[in-house]
């Protein structure tokens, strides 16, 4: 069971576990509107950001599986965050599945770095966990996200109003 994220390359990032010098980028990454838009819809003060960014690392020796910081790999700056979860939402259509998820700093947004970054925690999945099905939630209007899951092999299944709004429940499965 992994119990810290493992470091994963790609072309332009490197997944790889959060530390203490991400947090200022993390914290006025999730500060920013347009990156809450659709997750959570405010920006989040510092406080809640900053727990957020250590749940995520929580999961890793808890479920033996989380989220990784994406950082540029010339620079080691967090550009974005994500990977899978399980954060106890109340979705039945969430419950035994990993759950995806992704967020990056808007001004890394419309250069691909979510698709590869996601590609590669997917990879990583198939390879580790014994899950036939990786699931995650969007927001109705971002087409961003469900771009980007369509790329990664994601396809809707359904819908939930759990979360008191209505979000699309998207599947792919193992291999994907």
């Amino acid at each position: 069971m992994f119990t810290i994220a493992p470091v994963i390359e790609t072309d332009r990032l490197c997944l790889r576990p959060g530390r203490l010098a991400d947090k200022d980028t993390h914290v006025a990454m999730w500060a920013d509107e347009r990156v809450t838009r659709f997750i959570g819809g405010e920006p989040r003060a510092p406080d809640v950001s900053w727990g957020k960014f250590l749940s995520a690392a929580g999961l890793w020796p808890v479920m033996g599986f989380g989220y990784w910081v994406f950082a540029d790999r010339a620079s080691d700056a967090l550009v974005g965050m994500g990977g899978l979860s399980y954060f106890g939402r109340g979705i039945p259509e969430l419950e035994g599945v990993p759950e995806a998820g992704w967020a990056f700093d808007a001004d890394h947004w419309g250069a691909g770095y979510a698709t590869e970054a996601m590609r590669a925690a997917l990879a990583w999945a198939d390879a580790n966990l014994d899950a036939k099905e990786v699931r995650c939630i969007i927001d109705p209007g971002n087409g961003a996200s469900e771009r980007v899951s369509a790329k990664l092999g994601f396809r809707r299944i359904g819908d939930s109003d759990a979360l008191g709004h209505v979000v699309g429940i998207y599947g792919r499965p193992k291999g994907g």
